[in-house]
């Protein structure tokens, strides 16, 4: 079919639909009624297509100006054509057609103009064109709409490492609190949490009772399946799943967590039933734009207790040899405004990033990801910048262990111009409880530690982690500096000076 034909169905496929709700209508009254009723209407009908069809026909021009000059990448690589521009314009209004024109006369290619015109980036029309047509179903599966707080910005929180494991220390504490999980995190931190717009927690557990723990493993963790309603408690929107302990009591374990979450409406990534679900994407549409998660793991480095996932069995997804995570951030790049990797990754008890995450985070920010965040050192590790792309390498033990260590809510907050900025939320861990850092001098003493276990970065004083090296990084108001900031906190001790295992618990 032509685009004039196509443009001709549409009208027609308008008056059909119109004429049958008005017969429907009719169909109430009696014959002569109905008759005049429905001749008078058909006539009306009729009018309205034909000055549509014109109203269309009149915007022939721009049509094929944006036709003409877009490119792939400013259409979002999809099969934008006169169909798509005839709803736009139904929906948006001829304005809308107009300036989208001229900009592509003019040779631009500003991804972010159909927000500007719109209050929707052109991922997110096309999601709203094939909900309304039913035009490439499979694009809307693994989306959902989430309501933003605030219409000014998209605030994305992220927690490191906890465990709800039986017979661990966390667990056990919280078991004996008369008010369970809201004895172990203040009310200030659960507010925060749930206030998050998004909030993704890296899961190092399995909730399942069926399985045996893997032979030889130091140490496996899985938690009662009733546990997994605390996420609930959190407000947890999504769990990442890639790491090397969800697979602690083997494919049935993990399977049945996989069910559980599903059960409680808890979108997860980085594993699966099979390598294609281990390997997908979730993306979230929020104030007009369509951010995307994606997760893997590179651990274990030395052993390979985790299996990773195949056609046909269970797994997490694996980043050991990149190339298959890589071609996965390229393809939901390809279908989001932004995405974000969030990676397992690192050096247990390393309170610096080491060479294989940095090479990593370099690919994976070249693949197109938008932010990185990692976890499993247990440790608060620094930020840093890769080509423009904010990276926090570990945001700590949220919840994990008996020693005293600085953890954070990471944030990435996406403001209405569609920038987007790495913060930290400053938290501590201590005495298996968690909570928020406020006091004005523990404050500093926290950024002061994450600057200087980071590097080529400034942080201001609301905790926002600008790129050291960028030509306007002197514009903001840097208070701690990674290339002045020290630190004599090691990975063996915590903060108050005690003597810690790699995992973060006291040593007696």
């Amino acid at each position: 079919m032509n685009k004039r034909c196509i443009r001709g169905a549409f009208a027609a496929a308008v008056f059909t639909a119109a004429v049958c709700v008005n017969i429907s209508f009719a169909g109430q009254a009696d014959a002569k009624e109905m008759e005049a009723a429905n001749r008078k209407n058909t006539e009306k009908i009729t009018a309205d297509a034909k000055k549509q069809t014109a109203e269309i026909n009149d915007l022939s021009v721009e049509f094929s100006t944006i036709l003409g000059n877009a490119t792939k990448e400013w259409i979002g690589y999809h099969e934008v054509d006169e169909a798509f521009l005839m709803w736009l314009d139904a929906q948006y209004g001829d304005e809308v057609i107009k300036s989208l024109a001229e900009h592509a006369a003019d040779g631009g290619s500003d991804l972010q103009v159909w927000h500007r015109l719109t209050g929707s980036s052109i991922h997110v029309l096309w999601h709203s064109y094939c909900e309304y047509t039913g035009f490439q179903r499979d694009l809307l599966v693994g989306t959902t709409r989430q309501e933003c707080k605030d219409t000014d910005q998209i605030v994305l929180r992220f927690a490191g490492d906890f465990n709800l494991a039986e017979n661990w220390c966390t667990t056990e504490y919280m078991d004996g609190q008369a008010d369970g999980i809201s004895g172990c995190f203040s009310q200030r931190l659960l507010e925060k949490m749930s206030e998050a717009d998004i909030l993704v927690m890296n899961n190092e557990f399995v909730y399942s009772d069926s399985g045996e723990a893997l032979f030889g493993k130091e140490y496996t963790f899985r938690a009662k399946p009733e546990r997994v309603k605390l996420l609930g408690e959190f407000g947890a929107d999504l769990v990442t799943l890639a790491n090397n302990h969800v697979y602690d009591y083997g494919e049935e374990a993990l399977l049945d967590m996989l069910t559980l979450l599903e059960e409680e409406k808890i979108a997860y990534v980085g594993a699966g039933k099979n390598c294609k679900e281990a390997s997908k994407t979730v993306s979230y549409i929020a104030n007009g734009r369509k951010i995307a998660f994606v997760s893997a793991t590179e651990i274990e480095r030395a052993a390979s207790y985790t299996k990773e996932a195949t056609e046909t069995s269970g797994g997490v997804f694996k980043a050991a040899d990149p190339e298959k995570f890589l071609q996965v951030v390229r393809e939901a790049k390809k279908n989001n405004d932004y995405v974000i990797a969030v990676l397992h990754w690192g050096t247990e008890g390393a309170v610096k990033y080491d060479a294989i995450q940095y090479k990593l985070a370099e690919k994976i920010a070249q693949a197109g990801a938008d932010a990185i965040v990692g976890a499993h050192p247990h440790r608060l590790q620094g930020a840093g910048f890769i080509f423009g792309v904010p990276v926090a390498y570990s945001l700590g033990n949220f919840w994990f262990s008996t020693g005293s260590l600085y953890t954070a809510l990471g944030q990435l907050t996406i403001d209405r111009e569609g920038t987007i900025q790495l913060s930290y939320i400053p938290c501590i861990q201590q005495g298996l409880t968690t909570d928020l850092i406020t006091e004005e001098a523990e404050q500093k003493r926290y950024y002061e530690y994450l600057a200087a276990v980071s590097v080529g970065i400034g942080i201001d004083r609301e905790g926002r982690v600008y790129d050291g090296t960028s030509e306007n990084s002197l514009a903001k108001e840097i208070l701690y500096d990674s290339d002045q900031a020290q630190t004599d906190i090691l990975g063996a001790r915590d903060i108050e000076g005690n003597v810690i295992d790699i995992i973060g618990n006291l040593i007696d």
